[in-house]
């Protein structure tokens, strides 16, 4: 087998991969925060990549920083929008992202090409046609799900030029990962952790025992999530990108909600009526349409 085959079969699992991701953590939601999901799930990530932080440079540490902060934002606004609605709805919904760069391109003074218009067409059909129940509807779980599109499309145009200007690209990852991490356990203590007065304090060892029951409870999707999911994926998109053309990439990449709603049928048992299946196939459609000439660095897709 050719490296560039090598290449695309690599895309190909990162592409599976992120699709079991929405049913892993739509599993969880139930029960856990989002905060507590990206807290665990980016600190075991954070352990495994670690050993690229040594001798790292403040410039690759404060643009990682920086990426972090963003991806944080998506995370959070993913998993909030998940637990409320299905897991294929909010991935299809997710996947607008990769629409993003290009429209904010043109918000930059860009040219706007027929792909961009046509994609949008085809997303705009496609929304309406996932979200139709006898009448268009549009809960507050798939606004989230718009906003992390919105925060991962920021993300990838973020990383178009962070990644240029790093002198280490697993160095400049590595410090986003942890970032996001950082962020999540500050969340949790200002918002979630019951602590600050006498009353609330009597809550904590209820609190504990709770987390810690859906820890034990969500080990394997966590433990999936951290280390299979986000710190090994990486190293294979990374790799496989770099056999493999942009546009090829992006048609892969398109997919990914596809292999999300496979999986939550087979891992959670949700299903598309012929109007969600319509709606998925033009959403696809559009995302194809909008990265087909668009070049994407190696590591400018954030992990779902």
């Amino acid at each position: 087998m050719s490296q560039h085959l090598r290449g695309i079969s690599a895309l190909l699992i990162v592409t599976l991969v992120w699709g079991t991701t929405f049913p892993a953590m739509k599993d969880m939601t139930g029960y856990l925060s989002a905060s507590w999901i990206v807290l665990c799930r980016f600190a075991l990530a954070s352990l495994l990549l670690l050993p690229f932080l040594w001798r790292a440079h403040l410039r690759d540490l404060g643009w990682g920083a920086v990426a972090g902060v963003v991806l944080f934002l998506c995370y959070v606004f993913q998993i909030e929008g998940l637990a409320l609605t299905s897991s294929n709805r909010n991935a299809f919904v997710t996947g607008l992202n990769v629409m993003v760069p290009p429209l904010l391109g043109v918000l930059m003074g860009a040219k706007l090409e027929r792909r961009i218009m046509l994609a949008l067409a085809l997303a705009l059909a496609g929304l309406f046609a996932l979200c139709w129940e006898g009448s268009f509807t549009w809960g507050r779980g798939d606004t989230l799900a718009l906003l992390c599109a919105l925060f991962f499309g920021i993300y990838v145009k973020l990383m178009e030029t962070t990644t240029r200007k790093v002198e280490r690209l697993m160095t400049l990852t590595a410090a986003q990962i942890v970032t996001v991490a950082l962020c999540a356990a500050l969340w949790l203590l200002i918002r979630e952790v019951p602590l600050g007065s006498a009353e609330r304090a009597e809550e904590l060892p209820n609190y504990i025992a709770y987390i810690s029951t859906g820890l034990h409870t969500y080990g394997w999707n966590l433990l999936y999530l951290g280390t299979v999911a986000t710190a090994a994926i990486i190293s294979l998109q990374t790799w496989g990108q770099s056999h493999s053309s942009a546009n090829e990439a992006a048609v892969i990449y398109a997919f990914e909600p596809g292999c999300a709603a496979i999986f939550a049928y087979f891992w959670l048992g949700e299903t598309l009526a012929w109007n969600g299946l319509l709606g998925a196939g033009l959403l696809i459609s559009g995302m194809i349409v909008s990265q087909w000439s668009t070049e994407r660095p190696a590591a400018a897709l954030a992990p779902e």
